[in-house]
């Protein structure tokens, strides 16, 4: 009996204890001000000089902090200070160094002069490559430092020290670095003064240091760099590129010290794990406290985060949806965020569900349980969600997807009229509202150009459709019916389906990766899109490398791909179809081979200008060639639905800023409560099951009783 009490007291105290039976999290944690969220690939480079991808920069842009960030709030997307005390405006010289006037024609800019000044009084994070000993030398360095340890948490001591502009020479000079492979050297290497040289000059070099050895860069001058003293420097560009202001709001330059390159390259430390690469240094509001990245990543509060405080100004509506509610104060709010690695959309859905996630992306398999498409297209949370509080936040990605057309093909490609009527045709066939619907839950909006919402140059409405497709009816653009693309198609010579010289079927090739849950089903979508204009459509599918392979060589007809901005630009995606750009022969990124002589002039006049209305009506005359041409069937730009709990406060969508978490804030007092109500333990059939086993055993206990007494009396 004393069992089955014990068994009953549990159930009593599980039932009103302060943390949920089920919470995945220490007791310890509960009421901090931590952010709970998950992630579902590993990140492969925290290094800010190779880590380019998204689920990299979601730790990187938290540690890190480049000279430039975006504001949190404002649209369309406003570049401010992240770490120098002002947004550097360049200076213009001609061949000779005379400067040059900030009108002057783009062709007698020889460079662009950017000077940066840093705020003073910025310092890292504490890090053992700071700690010094007693005579003021580094503690960390020398034979066996990295035996017997496995994390940065295994040197007891550490330090800090102020933010220098060498720092930011340092990492620059890194992107040439021949071991680091930085995505973006070739790049940069065309835009910064002196970067290639500096590259050859480190291939050289590297070649007669052993494969662990260190290269101390600055052994190596750049330049294209100067440093004017402890808190200045200045960055020569060629030629005239303002969009260069944007790449300096990314990681890419982001200060590395001296001191943490030459502590990481000490023997012994790679087989570890003990690298940049693992463990990042910066001086952003977060540092990273645990890796593992197969299963948890925690960042905790940076202790020597300088002193950002919270926007108070967005856009409208931003007031109202109490996103300034925290003006003026100190950043950041959270102690920690944990993010839980979930493979599996079901088992991430049911714990943001309980609770235990603060915020979720939406699957196609939860999408019905947590939204509902009203007449209209409306969007709106079903009753559940809204019961619980949770709040939907949507926005259209800075993204393109698209299908492109090979120009060098002899059937799809060509500028000639034929040709460009075929491609219109198919363009109009291909429903792309329909395939948002079926296929995205709406999740997305059909493309009238390559420009996404968001990006300068992107117009909404009647000026901004796109007329070969659509017509402007009812105030909404309406897709031409497919008996216009059938004539056209006729036009292009194909009337029916069939050549008009030889009688051959019209058939299309289509190059994709494929795999995937639901590919077959798009496919057979898209083979009937086809088929409305009588061309039949041959899929043939590759893997990744291979189908790479055939971009390159041209070896493709018609082909999927997409583009997510870099930097909040209409030069980041209109470079796609610039003819200099072509994949064949260039290596660039145009994979349509797509090569219009007024396009590309107008492409050269408008890359370098700023946002004026003269720079608008050429990105106009732009997409005017571009929809008449069709190298691309604009596809869509795809909508970003995140559903936060009602105690995460000042989530904003934000594509272009990664550096997210020092604004966000929890209301730990309401998360507890929630918790607590919605995963009360169920007891019933604890207790069912108790009752049965009093059933069974106080009858063989009162049994075994009277054979005791019966036994005794004899």
């Amino acid at each position: 009996m004393r069992k089955i009490c014990a068994c009953l007291l549990f159930v009593a105290v599980l039932a009103g204890c302060g943390q949920a039976w089920n919470d995945p999290y220490p007791a310890s944690d509960a009421g901090r001000n931590i952010l709970y969220t998950a992630f579902t690939d590993r990140p492969k480079h925290l290094d800010p000089a190779q880590s380019y991808t998204e689920d990299e920069i979601t730790f990187t842009a938290q540690i890190y902090e480049p000279p430039l960030q975006y504001h949190y709030l404002k649209r369309p997307y406003e570049l401010i200070p992240a770490t120098l005390e002002a947004v550097p405006q360049p200076r213009y010289v001609d061949a000779e160094g005379r400067a040059l006037p900030t009108d002057a024609p783009v062709e007698r800019i020889a460079e662009s002069i950017y000077e940066l000044k840093l705020q003073p009084g910025i310092r890292y994070q504490p890090h053992p490559a700071f700690a010094l000993d007693a005579a003021g030398q580094p503690r960390y360095l020398g034979p066996g430092i990295a035996d017997g340890r496995r994390s940065v948490a295994d040197f007891p001591e550490t330090g800090t020290r102020e933010l220098t502009a060498d720092d930011y020479i340092y990492q620059i000079k890194r992107l040439a670095h021949p071991r680091l492979h930085s995505p973006i050297y070739g790049m940069m290497a065309d835009k910064i003064v002196g970067l290639k040289e500096l590259g050859d000059t480190l291939r050289a070099a590297a070649k007669d240091l052993p494969a662990d050895a260190w290269l101390d860069l600055d052994a190596y001058p750049l330049s294209g760099i100067e440093r004017i003293d402890a808190h200045t420097w200045r960055i020569r560009i060629k030629g005239k590129y303002p969009q260069f202001l944007y790449w300096l709001a990314m990681p890419f330059f982001a200060p590395v010290p001296r001191e943490a390159d030459r502590f990481f390259a000490q023997p012994g430390m790679v087989e570890r794990n003990l690298t940049l690469d693992w463990w990042p240094i910066g001086t952003g509001p977060f540092m990273l406290a645990e890796n593992d990245p197969n299963r948890r990543m925690v960042l905790a509060r940076n202790p020597n985060f300088h002193g950002q405080t919270y926007p108070c100004e967005g856009e409208p509506g931003d007031r109202e949806a109490g996103l300034l509610d925290d003006c003026g104060k100190p950043l950041p709010f959270l102690d920690a965020a944990v993010f839980t690695r979930e493979k599996e959309a079901i088992p991430y859905w049911n714990k943001f569900l309980q609770g235990y996630f603060d915020a979720s992306g939406i699957s196609s398999d939860s999408f019905d349980q947590a939204v509902r498409v009203n007449v209209g297209g409306d969007v709106a949370l079903t009753e559940e969600m809204q019961e619980k509080g949770i709040r939907l936040l949507t926005s259209v990605k800075t993204s393109t997807f698209y299908m492109g057309f090979n120009m060098l093909d002899p059937v799809v490609g060509g500028l000639d009229a034929k040709a460009s009527k075929l491609r219109q045709a198919i363009s109009i066939a291909i429903d792309q509202e329909e395939f948002i619907s079926i296929f995205s839950n709406g999740r997305g909006i059909a493309a009238q150009g390559p420009l996404p919402p968001g990006i300068f140059g992107f117009e909404a409405g009647e000026a901004g459709v796109n007329k070969i497709v659509y017509d402007w009816n009812d105030g909404k653009p309406r897709r031409k019916a497919v008996e216009v693309a059938k004539q056209l198609v006729a036009e292009a010579g194909y009337p029916n389906g069939r050549a008009e010289k030889t009688g051959e079927p019209l058939v299309l090739y289509l190059d994709t990766t494929g795999g995937g849950m639901g590919e077959k089903s798009r496919l057979d979508w898209l083979t009937r899109q086809f088929a409305k204009i009588d061309a039949q459509l041959v899929v043939r599918s590759t893997d990744f490398n291979r189908f790479q392979d055939k971009l390159r060589k041209g070896n493709v007809q018609l082909y999927y791909l997409g583009w997510n901005a870099d930097y909040p630009d209409p030069e980041n995606f209109f470079f796609l179809l610039h003819g200099e750009e072509a994949r064949v022969g260039r290596g660039g990124e145009n994979s349509s081979n797509y090569a219009n002589p007024e396009f590309d002039r107008l492409f050269r006049q408008m890359k370098n200008m700023d946002n004026t209305p003269a720079r608008l009506e050429i990105i106009r005359r732009m997409n005017g060639i571009l929809q008449h041409d069709a190298p691309w069937v604009f596809g869509l730009h795809p909508k970003s639905y995140t559903l936060g709990h009602r105690w995460l406060k000042n989530r904003k969508p934000n594509d272009v800023g990664n550096n997210i978490l020092k604004y966000q804030r929890i209301d730990a007092a309401d998360r507890t409560v929630a918790r607590r109500a919605w995963n009360k333990p169920v007891v019933w059939p604890l207790g069912v099951g108790l009752l049965v086993l009093l059933a069974a055993f106080v009858p063989a206990v009162i049994g075994y009783r009277r054979r005791e007494r019966r036994a005794a009396m004899r």
